[in-house]
């Protein structure tokens, strides 16, 4: 009977999102292919430090019990299979138990995303990033100048969402951008009783519910919506979860204010948000990722 994961939340991840690959890859993106497989090869038995999302990916796996695999981490990047060797010893030398994995060799590595049904790809490439949220996937470009997640809950996985062009779509977004806070207050009010639109991040938030039922008694998933709405525009992403009928654990309504000192009290594993100004904030405190998405993130011209 053929190999399935169905029924798994399943994590597609990017070399340099897992690991601290950014002296390697300045030679890779001189385009001196030769180089760099060399360079790999030569660090073949020297492990490679944690990166941005290490954590995350450590903590999730920690779900995972003997005859029981609710979590499938697959590394998809655009390195060469030699280059591929080391990623995998570096994985087993950090603990990481990752069998799977798709190696391109400079070509564009997303489109492996549907054969995996992945629940989330994270990325250091930008391009790579944009082409998934177009097929339909969670992804985030991580930002790895990032500061590394605290080690404070061992037991917790922490995951912190911006709500408007992430959780939810950016139909309120659009209202503020075009028309202003008190336009887009009165927009909500209105529409306080009517769910928003599922937004990219929707899927994701709930498979980490379902891997939460579905968990165990020494992990559990803990999550935070950190939002620039305030009152009264709060109800209606208050009944929007409710009507999906997951919770998040914290709900933050900022009302413009910074988001990164708020973050960096909750200790997230990860943050995603779709304004870089949001992100650039939190990665002075916690491990961040920009969602590409959304009126935020206009298409590159042409």
């Amino acid at each position: 009977m053929p190999v399935s994961l169905e029924g798994q939340l399943v994590v597609a991840i990017s070399s340099r999102a897992l690991f601290d690959f950014e002296e390697e890859n300045r030679i890779f993106e001189q385009g001196d292919d030769q180089a760099y497989m060399r360079l790999q090869l030569e660090r073949l038995d020297q492990p490679a430090r944690p990166g941005v999302a290490f954590s995350l990916v450590q903590k999730l796996l920690a779900f995972n019990q003997p005859g029981r695999q609710l979590v499938e981490v697959v590394m998809l990047s655009r390195n060469d299979p030699v280059s591929g060797m080391r990623i995998f010893r570096s994985a087993q030398a950090g603990g990481i138990p990752m069998q799977r994995g798709v190696f391109t060799q400079g070509r564009d590595p997303f489109c492996y995303l549907r054969p995996l049904g992945a629940h989330l790809f994270l990325s250091a490439n930008e391009s790579d990033v944009r082409q998934a949220l177009a097929m339909g996937f969670p992804a985030a470009r991580v930002l790895t100048e990032s500061v590394q997640a605290s080690n404070s809950h061992p037991t917790e996985v922490r995951i912190a969402f911006d709500g408007d062009a992430v959780l939810f779509s950016d139909e309120a977004e659009r209202v503020f951008q075009s028309h202003g806070l008190d336009a887009f207050q009165q927009h909500e009010r209105s529409k306080a009783s009517h769910p928003l639109p599922d937004g990219p991040f929707k899927p994701l938030l709930a498979a980490l519910h379902h891997l939460q039922q579905a968990g165990t008694a020494h992990m559990r998933i803990r999550t935070a919506l950190v939002t620039a709405r305030s009152a009264p525009a709060h109800e209606r992403a208050i009944r929007t979860l409710m009507d999906w009928n997951i919770a998040v654990d914290e709900a933050m309504f900022l009302g413009g204010l910074e988001k990164g000192g708020f973050l960096r009290e909750f200790e997230p594993d990860f943050f995603f948000d779709d304004q870089t100004g949001h992100v650039n904030s939190a990665a002075r405190h916690v491990p961040a990722g920009h969602v590409n998405s959304g009126v935020s993130n206009p298409p590159p011209a042409a």
